[in-house]
């Protein structure tokens, strides 16, 4: 396991919630969704936070509108500082809409991504192209992560499907799973439409999975992060994490805001998973 970060209080202060993972790791992911930023504010955060980020997601179709040395230029900044990146999952369900599914594949690998995301949140995909999706992107070197759940709150999966989904995807290669909560967090996945989690569709996911290790839950915003956190530990895997936000989310994992520094004060009487 590769070393910590050293902090500016490191000696001094011990982290409330214990020891948190380090890169590369397999638990306690998180994964950055960002809308649009220039190449020097990406160079400026990681320079503070790369080793708090696993992945970096640029989400929806957004890298097709990127000056095409601009997009160089960011992925070769994201992947020099040790963090995976990939275009969002809606991209992808374009290309396989347009029978451009491989071509889109083999430019993702010449831009200089090194993972992809195989989803149908918006349209269907049987599960023999799923299956092939993800095929095709491993043959190319991609890293593989795969998304249960649909973008339109009025379609919910049963657990049997999300289950047989999970299952089969990582059959065919998936190193995570990605539960679905968009960057809104409301209205989707396990969340209702205020953005707190519906205890429901949360242990059917849980259920669904089996290892929620290879879960990364989409959790943009910070109470949900902090729920989760109480439930499955500092070392759950996040995702949906503004940019500005990952320094403040690395603290509340580590017990080092208010919010989860309760958790480990004499009285408190919530704590544990579920």
């Amino acid at each position: 396991m590769a070393a910590a970060q050293e902090g500016a209080f490191q000696g001094i202060v011990t982290d409330p919630l214990g020891e948190r993972t380090c890169k590369p790791r397999r638990d306690g992911l998180t994964m950055v969704i960002d809308k649009g930023m220039g190449v020097q504010q990406t160079e400026g955060l990681l320079e503070l936070a790369a080793p708090y980020i696993d992945y970096w997601k640029l989400p929806f179709g957004t890298s097709s509108v990127y000056p095409t040395r601009v997009l160089r230029r960011k992925i070769g900044v994201i992947r020099a500082a040790g963090v995976s990146t990939y275009p969002g999952g809606t991209f992808l369900d374009i290309e396989h809409m347009q029978g451009q599914l491989e071509p889109f594949v083999d430019r993702v690998v010449d831009l200089g991504f090194d993972a992809i995301e195989v989803s149908d949140g918006t349209i269907d995909l049987t599960p023999a192209e799923r299956r092939e999706a993800i095929r095709i992107a491993r043959s190319r070197g991609l890293a593989v992560l795969t998304e249960v759940g649909r973008k339109d709150p009025t379609e919910r999966l049963s657990a049997f499907q999300i289950h047989r989904t999970m299952l089969e995807d990582i059959a065919a290669g998936a190193e995570h799973i990605i539960v679905e909560g968009r960057e809104s967090g409301k209205g989707v996945g396990i969340y209702d439409a205020q953005g707190e989690i519906a205890e429901d569709e949360l242990l059917k996911m849980v259920r669904a999975a089996g290892d929620i290790h290879r879960l990364i839950w989409e959790a943009p915003l910070k109470s949900q992060q902090q729920e989760l956190i109480r439930r499955f530990g500092s070392n759950v895997s996040l995702g949906n994490v503004p940019p500005e936000e990952i320094l403040a989310l690395e603290a509340l994992r580590r017990g080092l805001r208010a919010d989860t520094l309760r958790y480990v004060l004499p009285g408190w009487a919530e704590g544990g998973g579920i």
